[in-house]
């Protein structure tokens, strides 16, 4: 990752003011929330695609920081509401803004960040940028409501998983690719093009976060938290289309039923990994990460291609 944030290291220190910036306000509560957000980003990977998506393909420029700003922006405010929604009391090892502030004041906080988004970019006119990421975030509230609607019978086809993912998680990194590409390029097709890289790499990184479910890594969520929140990731959407019927009927029973228990938790990961779910779902990301990667070659060799790839291989790589 150094090497990575080496070559856009200029560019990721000019960024932070200019995101202190466009969410400051002049309400003192509202003022000292964003700064607690400020201090508590995280690896800032989508901003990272946004520069090194520009800059495969021109100069970075006023527009690209807008659109850097812009992603991080709207990443920040889905990550508040989700906390809300899922009555999350702690993010990234601190603790979440409804915990602190409750959710009134959480919800409201998201919707401040929404506009402030949708105003640095119409006070611009970048009308394409704010195109490109308004596309995602409806497409992120369209992933959660399908994850919603088909999860509650635990009978979810692997075709439907990756509509899912795409919309809800692969979306936003699709966006942050096309929008840095855009801000240079100009090229629709171009733009497109990394779109669809942007989106393979997401799902990808969507497959590595499933499988950390499966493994003793400290990653910031407990092994079999999945399990728990009944959510059906890759490995286990895979195992009970796969293994037999006894066996399926225990895990669906645990998963409704005993999500709590430890030791039937721990039940249910061993039939995974005995199923062969962790190895499919280890494949299925090599898949489009190989996918993501033949995108990119498409495109003239330079230290920023070789950046892309190393941050494509961090995001398969990564320990949490």
């Amino acid at each position: 990752m150094k090497e990575v944030k080496d070559l856009i290291q200029q560019e990721l220190e000019l960024f932070e003011g200019k995101f202190n910036d466009a969410v400051a306000s002049r309400v003192p509560l509202l003022d000292r929330i964003m700064k607690f957000i400020i201090k508590r980003k995280g690896k800032q990977l989508r901003p990272m695609f946004v520069f090194l998506s520009a800059k495969l393909h021109g100069q970075v420029n006023d527009v690209t920081y807008r659109a850097a700003s812009l992603v991080e922006i709207l990443h920040t405010a889905t990550l508040v509401h989700d906390d809300v929604v899922d009555e999350s009391f702690e993010r990234r090892g601190f603790f979440s803004i409804n915990a602190l502030w409750k959710n009134k004041v959480a919800v409201l906080v998201g919707d401040y960040l929404l506009s402030k988004g949708l105003l640095l970019s119409l006070e611009n006119n970048d009308h394409k940028i704010l195109q490109i990421l308004s596309t995602a975030v409806k497409q992120m509230s369209e992933g959660e409501l399908l994850q919603i609607e088909k999860s509650r019978n635990l009978n979810l086809k692997e075709d439907i998983y990756f509509e899912i993912i795409r919309t809800k998680t692969a979306s936003l990194l699709s966006s942050a690719c096309a929008a840095g590409t855009w801000s240079t390029s100009k090229d629709e097709i171009i733009t497109e093009k990394m779109g669809l890289f942007g989106e393979k790499v997401g799902l990808a990184f969507q497959i590595k976060d499933d499988l950390f479910d499966y493994g003793n890594e400290a990653i910031g969520k407990p092994t079999g938290n999945d399990i728990k929140e009944k959510k059906l990731t890759l490995p286990l959407i895979y195992t009970l289309n796969n293994c037999d019927s006894e066996t399926r009927r225990k895990i669906i029973y645990i998963v409704k039923n005993q999500n709590k228990n430890k030791e039937k938790v721990k039940w249910v990961i061993d039939a995974v990994v005995k199923t062969g779910g962790i190895d499919y779902a280890e494949k299925k990301m090599t898949q489009l990460k190989n996918e993501a990667l033949n995108i990119l070659y498409s495109f003239p060799e330079n230290p920023v291609r070789e950046g892309l790839k190393e941050l494509v291989e961090y995001t398969t790589d990564r320990k949490y």
